[in-house]
């Protein structure tokens, strides 16, 4: 019998990190308001949004198969016109549930997700540090390239449809907290 081998850089446990980055990425909840309550000011910039291609690692999560079509939306969130994190946003090209609450143009998606949906389910936040040959991380080192980026994931539930929101920290995050 072979072993199953588990190739996933997602863990319930997060990365070692200085303490203030890891309470900004171990933050229960909304890493907008978190942001937000720093006193620098926020904004989301839409980098892109529309169809895109399951990851390896969101299919599954998804339910969908590796390169299966995915509604994605790219953001950069910003501190004083820093950038300090990249998200991806993913869901099915036609969910119902959650198209709606990605076409938001600026708008942080975090305040939605905290606030606004009573009826959401939000499971566990899993947390990686993504090196450069992920995708996303090769997606972050566009706007600042790094070695690693720690990330964090979460998978919410709308009406029982999957939208599989990850954000990666860049590295000036650090000098902004």
């Amino acid at each position: 019998m072979r072993a199953m081998v588990n190739d996933s850089p997602w863990h319930a446990a997060p990365p070692a990190l200085p303490a203030p980055l890891l309470d900004c990425l171990t933050e229960p909840g909304s890493l907008s308001l978190r942001l937000q309550a720093g006193g620098r000011r926020f904004a989301v910039r839409v980098l892109r949004q529309g169809e895109d291609r399951a990851q390896a690692d969101e299919a599954e999560a998804l339910g969908l198969k590796p390169g299966a079509p995915v509604y994605a939306r790219h953001v950069l969130l910003t501190l004083d016109a820093a950038p300090v994190v990249y998200a991806r946003s993913v869901t099915a090209p036609s969910c119902p549930a959650w198209l709606p609450v990605l076409a938001r143009g600026s708008r942080s998606l975090g305040l939605t997700l905290f606030g606004e949906l009573p009826e959401l389910v939000r499971e566990p936040l899993r947390y990686a540090l993504l090196e450069a040959g992920h995708p996303q991380a090769a997606a972050a080192a566009a706007t600042e390239p790094a070695a690693a980026y720690p990330a964090r994931r979460c998978r919410f539930l709308l009406h029982g449809s999957p939208l599989l929101l990850t954000e990666l920290f860049l590295p000036s995050l650090k000098d902004l907290l």
